[in-house]
């Protein structure tokens, strides 16, 4: 069989990275995915300069049939933070017929009231770019345009550790951008607390082996052997 044979026939995982990153920040936990006999589509995108309704409307799912996961056995998505909105919007619009399980770390499910309320405001817009009001908590945010519970198999990682000074005001628990009350949405099939920051839990083996845990088996590893068959 072929190397592009080969490839064809592993289930694909999309990565999507978090704004004002790229697709090396989800790299950890791409290797871990390949590692384990996924074939890792890990992208990146213009999350800084373009807005998020744009990426995912026309840019993202331009970007997935050049990389052929329509084809997969099964296509699922593993995505961080501003990433997770980008699958909210492909996925409510319509389902991959090969769509499998997706993870979101981090997700801003509610909005991230640190995009509102960070200070100085200036290094924020410098930083996050066109899509700093979008994030927030505003009533044209734009989370609040996106289908408040999901219908496929879905698992949510959220943070506990404190590493962003920006959010030492933000509601406890939180991961110093998001708390864990905005990360989760309803008809999720399981969700997770993992004691690291915002973007540092990008780059624990734990986070890697939770996401792989729940493409395999619909849930996470809670510690008690329970999984549910693929």
């Amino acid at each position: 069989m072929s190397l592009l044979a080969q490839a064809d026939a592993k289930e694909a995982v999309v990565l999507l990275h978090g704004v004002a990153l790229s697709r090396w920040f989800m790299s950890s936990i791409a290797r871990r995915l390949e590692a384990a006999g996924y074939r890792a589509v890990n992208l990146s995108y213009p999350s800084r300069t373009i807005s998020i309704g744009e990426i995912s409307g026309s840019w993202l799912p331009a970007r997935l049939a050049q990389t052929g996961v329509t084809t997969a056995p099964r296509v699922h998505f593993v995505a961080h933070s501003m990433g997770t909105l980008l699958v909210r919007h492909l996925l409510g619009h319509a389902h991959p017929a090969n769509l499998g399980r997706t993870v979101f770390i981090a997700p801003p499910s509610r909005g991230a009231e640190l995009a509102d309320i960070g200070r100085p405001q200036w290094l924020f817009r410098t930083v996050i770019g066109v899509n700093l009001h979008g994030l927030g908590m505003s009533g044209d945010a734009f989370w609040r345009t996106l289908p408040h519970s999901v219908d496929y198999p879905l698992g949510i990682v959220a943070g506990t550790g404190h590493g962003n000074p920006f959010g030492r005001n933000l509601p406890v628990p939180n991961d110093g951008t998001v708390t864990v009350e905005s990360t989760q949405l309803a008809g999720a099939a399981d969700s997770i607390e993992l004691p690291w920051s915002h973007t540092g839990m990008l780059f624990h083996r734990r986070t890697a082996d939770q996401a792989l845990h729940f493409l395999r088996h619909g849930r996470f590893d809670h510690g008690d052997n329970e999984t549910t068959e693929r």
